[in-house]
């Protein structure tokens, strides 16, 4: 007599439709990522081969193409860059800027603002685009 064993059970995962999940999941975290801009000052910034990130609590100063000054999202006059500066770094142990400055600026209106920082003392990064 032939004992007939019964068929054996084996579990399985369909993962079809996981390739869809994971391509919206994709294309949902590169369309957030394009949207938050730490900066709110819309800027052309010049292009550079490399690049240096910069990690510390730092201070922005923003030019714009008609040298608008912009320390942190903040306007302010041109009149009032270096005691605004003073202020800022009157207690400051790092000194530094980063610099953001529209590509349509004259060179002189980059140098004003390097010479400011010449005088006070302060370190200034420029931040381009890749």
């Amino acid at each position: 007599m032939k004992i007939r064993r019964k068929s054996r059970f084996a579990p399985e995962v369909f993962t079809h439709s996981l390739n869809d999940i994971m391509f919206f999941l994709l294309l949902f975290f590169l369309i957030i990522s394009t949207m938050s801009n730490p900066n709110v000052i819309k800027l052309m910034l010049p292009k550079s081969s490399t690049a240096q990130q910069v990690y510390k609590k730092q201070v922005t100063l923003s030019v714009d193409a008609e040298r608008n000054y912009f320390i942190d999202k903040q306007q302010i006059p041109a009149d009032n860059l270096e005691t605004e500066l003073q202020t800022i770094f009157a207690n400051a142990d790092e000194r530094t800027i980063v610099l953001r400055v529209d590509k349509e600026l004259p060179v002189q209106g980059l140098v004003d603002v390097l010479e400011v920082g010449a005088r006070l003392d302060i370190k200034m990064v420029m931040a381009t685009a890749k």
